[in-house]
């Protein structure tokens, strides 16, 4: 026996009885839903329907930032730089330069105005002085000062100061030079 399709107003029930001839009636509201509910009942009549499994989903991976931010965020040059520091082991070699860039607080203003630091390298600072009188003062405050800078830097930092004296003229060649002697004789400061 074929299937017919149900009529608006008509039950599951109705289906197989002969038609009765009724009012032209729009269905709406309750008689609505009861005409849905039978025309479904009548069409899944026959089927077994298997139960849904839920399947787990992979995590969406967002391309787009939230409230807070992130590595995805346009950055500031400050913490880029501060990231890069800190990726190849520069904060050390940093902080000891930006302490020496203020080598006048750190040995006085007179002593800096004769003495320049010149280099940072194996925990050895390298520092030259004017005259031999200023690197002879500078040697006598060494320890002082590798102190102070292990005190601010972390201990270890530096363990020595090199005190060079000034750059002097070579008389070992040019018309100056005198070829079995010592040369002309002067303190140079």
């Amino acid at each position: 026996m074929e299937e017919q399709p149900l009529e608006p107003g008509q039950s599951a029930g109705d289906a197989g009885e002969p038609e009765v001839e009724q009012e032209s009636h729009e269905p709406t509201g309750l008689d609505l839903a009861r005409w849905v509910a039978g025309a479904t009942a009548a069409s899944s009549q026959g089927r077994a329907t298997a139960p849904r499994r839920r399947t787990r989903r992979a995590p969406i991976e967002r391309s787009s930032s939230g409230a807070h931010p992130d590595d995805r965020d346009p950055q500031t040059v400050g913490r880029s730089l501060d990231r890069l520091i800190g990726e190849r082991g520069w904060s050390r070699d940093i902080n000891v330069h930006t302490i020496l860039g203020r080598w006048g607080v750190l040995v006085g203003p007179m002593l800096a105005q004769h003495t320049t630091p010149e280099a940072y390298r194996d925990q050895v600072i390298t520092v030259r002085a004017d005259s031999t009188a200023w690197a002879t003062q500078l040697r006598h405050l060494a320890p002082r000062i590798v102190a102070t800078l292990n005190e601010q830097l972390g201990d270890g930092t530096v363990t020595r100061i090199t005190i060079l004296g000034p750059d002097v003229p070579s008389w070992k060649r040019g018309r100056l030079s005198v070829r079995d002697g010592r040369g002309p004789r002067d303190t140079y400061g």
